[in-house]
């Protein structure tokens, strides 16, 4: 694993901007090649490759494949930890009538270095998760907007 320097502040805004522009695959491309990636429902990742594997098939696949956005709310830096602690906001796409469905996902990166992470660990309740989506479905199956494998999902989790 790469060995890690506080944050400068030139760091960090490259950090923030490329955390704001990376999804899919390309999203691995922010961990050093041995990173860990703890999720809590999901599970523990080893390595860049099991990163993008599962970044890929999750956003791949509903809800991820109707979740354009993930603004951060807030984040803390510890400089002498190289630790960026953030209230990340899944969001759903609009389901055709403007409404905002969202939940929060608190993020503890571990910074490696050359604007990479050795860790990431997300922490979230997973039934409040699971309330929005399900709202959010609910919402775009009224408005004809949802597509077969939300259909499927909702269907799965009891609409």
């Amino acid at each position: 694993m790469a060995n890690w320097k506080p944050l400068s502040s030139t760091t960090r805004a490259r950090c923030a901007e490329r955390w704001r522009r990376t999804t899919g695959p390309f999203f691995s491309e922010l961990f050093v090649e041995d990173a860990t990636y703890v999720e809590h429902v999901y599970g523990e990742f080893q390595g860049r490759d099991a990163i993008r594997k599962w970044i890929t098939d999750t956003m791949s696949t509903f809800p991820g494949n109707v979740m354009p956005a993930f603004p951060i709310k807030w984040h803390v830096i510890d400089e002498e930890r190289g630790w960026i602690v953030a209230d990340i906001i899944n969001r759903m796409a609009d389901p055709g009538d403007g409404s905002v469905h969202e939940a929060s996902n608190l993020t503890v990166l571990h910074y490696a270095g050359d604007n990479q992470f050795a860790r990431e660990e997300d922490v979230y309740n997973p039934m409040n998760f699971m309330k929005m989506v399900k709202g959010w479905g609910r919402r775009a199956q009224e408005l004809g907007t949802l597509t077969p494998d939300g259909e499927a999902w909702l269907k799965s989790m009891g609409g």
